[in-house]
């Protein structure tokens, strides 16, 4: 209770560490701000030309199916990357002056949601214009939106600590993430998992999580309640191993940087 506290009184340090990040990031390139839309929407395009014309996928209007799936994992793929190096990143602020380190990662992952926020205006857009359209359950998007926050917060608090003393995870998380991404239904239906890895529904939270995207939004149904609140047990334990860990390894920070 008093570390939420503590982080409390710092909202307003991690609300400009956001906001400052949001700016600066494409800060003297000539689009600047609409490089938060073009990153996602560029790296979708490719793997929808991929996978619809050189290694087909017959499913019904294929770019939503991939689209509406693609942009939050794409909010985890950037995450996590960024947020195993936030500490060193921000080496001059922790040696300098005090305040909670637990705000940098967090504000690196609300960072990243930001953007995911911004990209699901443009997923609406699409939904909207090519006639496919929106139906009453996109109410319980926030939910899963949610969960999946809470789930990526406790990865970035666990990989930004352990980073800090193993500096090579950095480069280890990039091929974890990437294999990560083809372990989890996002460019492939579930019912093409082999039986024998059936497992992952339940070992990977970003299997529920991307599943309940998808029937919100392409099949236009609920989710499946009791996948959708396994991913949240399995996230709000993350969140606790992550935060534990790091309360206990941000005491030598100082010195390892």
């Amino acid at each position: 209770m008093n570390l939420l506290k503590e982080l409390y009184a710092y909202r307003e340090m991690i609300y400009m560490l956001v906001r400052r990040e949001i700016r600066g990031r494409y800060k003297g390139s000539v689009l600047g701000f609409f490089w938060t839309f073009l990153n996602p929407l560029l790296q979708f395009a490719v793997y929808a030309v991929v996978f619809s014309t050189i290694m087909r996928m017959n499913i019904e209007q294929f770019y939503i199916y991939l689209f509406v799936a693609f942009v939050p994992w794409f909010f985890l793929a950037t995450a996590i990357p960024q947020g195993a190096v936030c500490i060193q990143t921000q080496s001059n602020l922790v040696q300098k002056i005090y305040f909670p380190r637990m705000v940098l990662p967090i504000s690196t992952v609300l960072t990243a949601f930001v953007n995911m926020l911004l990209s699901e205006l443009v997923v609406f857009a699409v939904l909207l214009f090519s006639g496919y359209g929106l139906s009453m359950h996109v109410v319980a998007l926030p939910v899963v939106m949610g969960i999946q926050l809470i789930f990526v917060l406790g990865i970035v608090l666990l990989v930004s600590a352990l980073t800090v003393y193993v500096r090579d995870l950095a480069h280890i998380l990039d091929i974890i993430v990437m294999a990560w991404f083809y372990a989890t239904p996002i460019v492939y239906p579930p019912e093409m998992l082999p039986a024998q890895f059936e497992f992952l529904r339940y070992l990977n939270p970003m299997f529920g999580i991307i599943d309940s995207y998808r029937k919100i939004l392409y099949y236009k149904c609920w989710p499946d309640f009791s996948v959708t609140f396994l991913a949240l047990g399995l996230g709000v334990l993350t969140v606790i191993v992550g935060g534990v860990a790091f309360q206990r390894l941000q005491r030598g920070f100082a010195e390892e940087l």
